[in-house]
């Protein structure tokens, strides 16, 4: 009897291929053969606002991209390989760099204070802050960078245009300048960028074919189902987790490995958003292969070390690890098998049994780029640990062929590179990890007597990081004899430009066109400070206030009356509207100086505000009167100078203590600050004294302890500001707070006394049920 066989189990579902919030280059790929990046300074917040909010419906779509990318493949094996030309389509596609988010949401920390040593922290940092950590030194170095620089204008946005035709980017570039323009938008730099052709086809400039490594994605693309585990019609390409490339998605597993930030820790907003990395890398294309040509002749020197027929083109497919074709070297070690469609595409490649790097060497671009399982001497990697360091690739050539037969724009010193695009889930742990620990060392794989050497194609010599020496190891025909060859490089990429950016969701780009970003509350509800309009106490049964809020402050009104809310007195302004805060991004904290209000008509303020990403303090004076004139009294100085904030590096908020002030020549105040803990972040107080005086000698009262203290901070973890109620100060021994926290407003009690008993009154409130806060 037989069975019949059972029918072949359907293909797993690829929800990814259907994301409406995942922009299209992320995981499917614009794949045009014409591209330009625009990259954008915005000098208002409203107008940018205003482009995004034009710009965001017209995004790319993974579904969209991924739809057109079926369509175009299926028209090529029909028409035997040539691009169709009745499918085209022209794509956009938009990074923003922290100070960009910043811009947009008006919020100056949309990623809270980040842990550092994680992606966060490079993300805030910016490549500028990283540049030499990742090699880019001498030559490369970011005083040289064309844009990126610390010293030229800052980038807040880049967008990305691509295109099948020369003509339809040109048409696009043109919309997209026009758009800047209405959006008073500074282009800091164009790059433009296009596929070779001819011959050179698909090859970067030094002549290797580009792109063959690509990862596939789990829920994106189709699984082998002879191979689980891999892409089905691309041999030795794994299927790596979406949460590698696309943040809040599913990561790799790495048992033990605890460097990798959660994304559960990540902001929400980030969700379906990638991290991209932007790098312009020039390549003086007669000098590398000169290079090649001189250390050939430094091997044939040594007898044996190579083939007596081997030339340059032999040498440099060692230091690349494929042909110029794509063909590895590992299994077409004699030749390039050009006409060999299967070879040229190969990926499927196991360095397991050549160790040593005897066929193809351990400082080739293909094992320091990707070193699968050749990474260590003699042990097996995970599979998991290598999925966990890929990226996504994307970019182009940039600038005409090297040709010197074709005058000024093909010669040496014309400009010529690699556009390099990346996108990730982790900047530390994917791009800067591999540009760290195997592109640039000369120590990968670490623990060799004879050290391999950088990455001999894109990394050479750079000071400072390596010795630009590489050991060319060989052996004899029968394996008899082994010899290490000592071989000098020089670099012949150079970085000229680098930004880090972030690709946010179709969501995220539509509330940042809003101001807000989309974690349930509006960023215009966070409140940075509050402080009291000196002669506007308690006049005509009501206070005012000044509310200082991101890059904008606005007066309020609060009516006399137990369970008060707010009044609106005038609409927002910007703080650049104040000459006593000039060069001010946004207010952290601020605070009276208790023996200097209202004195000669004129009230002292120390106010606390954040410059290139430290600290710093000023005094700062307001007059009373209709103009409240406000003027910097002492300009900026570090937190330094305060002895009892030593160990503090961020001040986020004051609450005087009541009974406390202006009592035996001093002012007694809680301080609440951030420290740093176990790879956290978490807000703790501490206890000063301010003396009265021209010095105004402080001394810290009591040491650092957490929120936990304060019964009535139950449930919040971080205090944004105080605001006392005003007609319930000091009233029957007890003085009343509002409570401002990133998820509403409570009010809180505080009594008189020694022991400073603290009490909650109420429940939390929405910020939005204050009328400056909606």
């Amino acid at each position: 009897m037989t069975t019949p066989a059972a029918d072949p189990a359907p293909p797993a579902p690829l929800p990814l291929r259907d994301s409406t919030e995942i922009q299209g280059d992320v995981i499917a790929g614009f794949r045009k053969d014409h591209v330009c990046l625009l990259f954008l300074q915005f000098v208002d917040r409203a107008p940018a606002q205003a482009w995004l909010g034009e710009l965001a419906p017209r995004i790319a779509t993974t579904r969209q991209v991924a739809a057109f990318n079926r369509k175009f493949s299926a028209a090529r094996r029909t028409s035997g390989g040539d691009d169709p030309e009745a499918l085209k389509a022209t794509w956009l596609g938009v990074s923003l760099t922290h100070p960009g988010i910043q811009l947009l949401s008006g919020d100056p920390a949309p990623v809270p204070r980040p842990p550092q040593g994680t992606t966060l922290e490079a993300f805030a940092d910016g490549a500028w802050a990283r540049a030499v950590d990742v090699g880019d030194v001498d030559d490369s170095a970011r005083e040289h960078w064309l844009f990126g620089h610390d010293g030229g204008r800052t980038v807040h946005a880049v967008l990305t245009i691509a295109s099948d035709t020369p003509e339809d980017l040109q048409t696009a570039i043109d919309a997209q300048r026009e758009a800047a323009t209405r959006a008073a938008a500074v282009i800091v730099f164009q790059q433009n960028a296009a596929t070779l052709t001819g011959e050179r086809r698909g090859k970067e400039h030094f002549g290797f074919k580009d792109g063959v490594s690509e990862p596939g994605v789990a829920g994106f693309d189709e699984e082998d189902p002879r191979r689980k585990g891999y892409a089905k019609e691309h041999p030795g390409t794994r299927l790596i987790p979406a949460g590698e490339f696309v943040v809040g998605r599913p990561r790799v597993r790495l048992d033990g490995d605890r460097r990798r930030y959660p994304a559960a820790d990540m902001p929400s907003w980030m969700a379906d958003g990638s991290f991209q990395v932007i790098r312009r890398l020039a390549q003086d294309v007669p000098g590398w292969w000169a290079q090649v040509a001189d250390q050939l002749a430094t091997l044939k020197q040594v007898k044996g070390a190579v083939p007596t027929n081997a030339g340059v083109e032999w040498l440099a497919a060692r230091m690349v690890g494929r042909w110029r074709s794509g063909a590895p070297v590992h299994t077409c070690p004699t030749h390039d098998p050009v006409n060999d469609a299967s070879a040229t595409r190969d990926n499927d490649l196991s360095f397991a049994d050549d160790p040593d790097g005897l066929r193809t060497p351990l400082f080739s671009h293909l094992r320091q780029c990707a070193p699968r399982d050749g990474l260590v001497d003699g042990a097996p990697v995970p599979e998991a640990f290598m999925d966990a360091r890929r990226i996504m690739r994307r970019g182009a050539p940039y600038g005409r062929p090297f040709d010197p037969t074709s005058g000024a724009a093909g010669g040496p010193d014309a400009a010529r590179g690699l556009l390099f695009v990346c996108y990730q889930a982790d900047l530390v742990e994917q791009f800067e990890f591999i540009q760290k620990a195997w592109i640039n060392t000369d120590e990968f794989p670490p623990g060799r007597a004879a050290k391999p050497g950088p990455d001999a194609m894109i990394a050479g010599r750079l000071p400072d990081v390596n010795a630009g020496v590489l050991h060319y190891e060989s052996a004899a025909p029968d394996g008899s004899e082994r010899r290490t060859t000592p071989l000098e490089v020089r670099r012949f990429v150079r970085t000229e430009g680098a930004v880090y950016a972030f690709a946010p969701s179709i969501s995220t780009l539509k509330a940042l066109a809003q101001g807000r970003l989309p974690d349930g509350t509006p960023t215009a509800a966070r409140v940075d400070a509050f402080l009291a309009v000196p002669d506007r106490q308690r006049v005509g049964g009501a206070c005012e206030f000044w509310m200082f809020r991101r890059d904008r402050l606005r007066t309020l009104v609060l009516p006399d009356g137990q369970d008060t809310t707010d009044l609106v007195l005038r609409p927002s302004q910007d703080l650049t509207g104040w000459p006593a805060l000039a060069g001010v991004a946004a207010v952290d904290a601020i605070v009276p100086i208790p023996d200097l209000q209202r004195v000669g008509g004129k009230s002292w303020y120390w106010l606390f505000h954040t410059v290139s990403g430290a600290q710093a303090y000023r005094i700062v004076s307001v007059a009373d009167g209709a103009a409240h004139t406000g003027k910097v009294e002492v300009a900026d100085r570090g937190l330094d100078q305060w002895r009892s904030l030593t160990g503090v590096s961020h001040v986020d908020a004051v609450l005087p203590v009541p009974d406390m002030q202006r009592v035996g020549g001093a002012s007694w105040y809680w301080v609440f600050h951030t420290v740093a803990a176990g790879g956290r972040e978490r807000q703790v107080h501490r206890m000063i004294s301010v003396a009265d005086g021209d010095r105004h000698t402080d001394t810290r009262i009591r040491d650092d302890a957490g929120l936990n203290l304060w019964p009535s901070l139950a449930g919040i973890d971080h205090v944004d500001a105080f605001l006392p109620v005003p007609t319930m100060q000091r009233a029957a021994g007890k003085s009343h707070f509002w409570v401002f926290h990133p998820d509403g407003v409570r009010t809180v009690c505080v009594a008189d006394g020694e022991q400073h008993t603290d009490t909650r009154v109420g429940d939390d409130r929405p910020l939005r049920e204050w009328v400056n806060l909606g």
